[in-house]
């Protein structure tokens, strides 16, 4: 979870109080947030200069509180010494709001724009030091190393709207980079930052497109290059009074959630508190414009019952309402008297269910002041699956005749799966990843084989014969099932050695078998029973048990392979297979000796 350092006296100042170290601490513990250190205690190498710091450890979820700004205002909500601010957009005519047209071009590297501008703002060097914080926190968490959102931060009075969006060729944009004084192209700029231990880190998103985003202003001034850097021409400082935000992304909710938090935590530096002036959006991918930012407020109606239930409470709806109000949230009860009507600042958008809000009312009520009662008197026992069951006995009798357990990943490449098993791919039976990130992980695996394959490959240094076994999880696809896929439990088993071990194999299966209690019949007796209209209670005299047919199938070698068949309830089916594996198949994975391996459905025994 993210970090926040802020000045100590500064917040102390803010909240209008001088705590003690442990009364702080208590404060925070009730609010939900932690106090990793108190630099002025905990810290002997603090310089005396230099003022103490309180380091405060934020819930992943709270973006809106990554800044002083955040973290101060929302304890004073919660102590009940401010009131839940209003956040809402100036009331700009459209033909003169400042605007941003969008190029069709920008849809190739980072499609999506928006925009603000926090007038009258008055900057100290605490919340001008604050307001690049909070931008960099949002880089790093949120925006996911700027590679979904990328926010620049312009003097107003420098530059001159209306202004573009519009992706270019890397020589064709120049422009003086921020804190240098040097003019260069995008290539060069490139080449510049390469040795920056700061930006070298966000290179790799554009270096490789074939345009470049670039944000002008009406005299074709660059503002930014997003996502690497702005342009020293609209440079802010702590005399700047006029903030013009743009905010580029690849993903538009991440954009607008950006976007809210950034004006919502600074617009109280505004002459006119809490308020932002929106800019116009105008694309020319589709000819539709949007007014940006939002500050949409949400209304979530949420069960009285509901809360009283989670918390343990038996409170009523307007007791509800006023400990909400502690979280920063509006709440009224509604004609329904079980229903309160919570709107949503447009800074939570962490807020999705009602079990949000009930986390925030327990808060707000304080969770050591919660009743506590003893658990439901009625006892139960947990059993396991039958599935896990059958599972851990065949991992029992495996391990008792000597072979290791392993457990590779379920991910693997398409060709290891299919190709390097001499087997294809008819396209309805691999779950395939949508974007791997890398060729190693392209499907999940439809055999255990793969990744016992791979494992006496990354052994071979190991004392022979090696026996490894694994029971697990494939995946297969299925039409049928809500999510397109099931799980299915496999068991296998590969002997390497400087001979083939099929004996070996082969008498593993018949041990685990019969200690399964089933039985090896005939082949002739299985054969009978391949008719599914066989029913063995009209004719109990046909065996049940299993049996081995010979196979011909290039994974493996010819005339050492066989299929295995379960004969049960008067129905014969494949369950799996056994055999030497093919040359070709050890070329692929690097063995050097022969393999023999068997792999069986285990849901078939239940």
């Amino acid at each position: 979870m993210p970090t926040i350092a802020v000045n100590k006296y500064d917040l102390f100042e803010e909240l209008g109080e001088r705590f003690t170290p442990e009364s702080f601490q208590a404060l925070c513990f009730d609010f939900g947030i932690e106090l990793d250190e108190d630099t002025e205690f905990d810290d002997p190498s603090r310089p005396k200069d230099e003022p103490p710091q309180l380091k405060i450890e934020i819930g992943a979820n709270r973006y809106d509180m990554l800044c002083f700004e955040g973290i101060s205002q929302h304890l004073n909500i919660f102590r009940g010494t401010e009131e839940p601010p209003n956040y809402r957009l100036l009331k700009v005519p459209e033909d003169k709001m400042q605007s941003i047209t969008v190029s069709k071009e920008t849809a190739r590297v980072r499609p999506y724009v928006a925009g603000a501008i926090l007038r009258n703002i008055k900057f100290t060097q605490a919340s001008y030091d604050s307001f690049m914080a909070l931008q960099d926190k949002l880089h790093q968490n949120l925006a996911r190393q700027r590679t979904l959102v990328s926010i620049g931060t312009h003097d107003l009075d420098t530059i001159q709207g209306p202004f573009t969006y519009e992706a270019l060729p890397p020589k064709d944009i120049n422009f003086i980079p921020l804190n240098q004084t040097q003019k260069m192209n995008g290539e060069e700029l490139m080449s510049f930052y390469e040795s920056d231990r700061h930006l070298n880190r966000y290179l790799h998103i554009i270096r490789d497109a074939p345009v470049y985003p670039v944000i002008y202003d009406a005299n074709k001034v660059v503002c930014s290059l997003p996502p690497i850097i702005n342009g020293e021409h609209s440079k802010i400082t702590t005399d700047t009074t006029n903030v013009f935000i743009e905010i580029t992304a690849t993903d538009q909710t991440k954009l607008d959630i950006v976007c809210n938090i950034m004006v919502a935590m600074f617009s109280r530096h505004c002459a006119e508190k809490f308020t932002v002036e929106p800019v116009k959006i105008i694309s020319e991918h589709n000819g539709l414009t949007r007014i940006t930012p939002s500050l949409a407020q949400r209304t979530m109606d949420v069960e009285v019952d509901y809360l009283n239930q989670c918390l343990g409470l038996s409170e009523s709806p307007e007791t509800f309402c006023k400990l909400l109000k502690r979280m920063a949230f509006t709440a009224q009860p509604s004609k329904d008297k079980n229903i309160i009507q919570v709107t949503i600042p447009p800074t939570r958008a962490d807020v999705l269910h009602p079990c949000d809000v009930m986390e925030d009312a327990g808060v707000a009520y304080g969770f050591n002041s919660l009743p506590r009662s003893s658990p439901n008197k009625s006892a139960t026992i947990g059993q396991p699956l039958m599935i896990n069951k059958l599972t851990d006995i065949v991992r029992h009798e495996c391990a008792m005749a000597g072979w290791i357990e392993v457990m590779p990943l379920t991910l693997c490449s398409h060709d290891e799966n299919f190709a390097w098993l001499n087997r294809t791919d008819d396209g309805k039976t691999a779950v395939k990843l949508e974007n791997p990130k890398t060729a190693e992980y392209q499907v999940v695996r439809t055999s255990l084989l793969p990744g016992l394959l791979k494992t006496l490959r990354g052994n071979l240094s190991a004392r022979l014969p090696l026996m490894i076994t694994e029971a697990s999880d494939i995946v297969l696809k299925d039409d049928s099932l809500e999510r397109r896929a099931k799980n299915v439990r496999h068991w296998a088993a590969a002997y390497y050695g400087k001979t083939s071990g099929f004996e070996v194999v082969h008498g593993l299966l018949d041990r685990v078998l019969s200690m399964l209690r089933t039985a090896f019949i005939t082949h002739e007796e299985g054969l009978e029973g391949k008719s599914v209209d066989y029913d063995i209670k009209e004719n109990p005299t046909r065996a049940s048990g299993y049996f081995i047919e010979e196979i011909d199938e290039p994974t493996f070698f010819g005339g050492r392979a066989a299929a295995i068949y379960l004969r049960l309830d008067g129905k014969t089916q494949r369950i799996g297979e056994l055999g030497v594996l093919h040359p070709t198949v050890l070329d692929k994975f690097d063995l050097k000796y022969p393999v023999s391996t068997l792999e069986i459905n285990l849901e078939v025994l239940l």
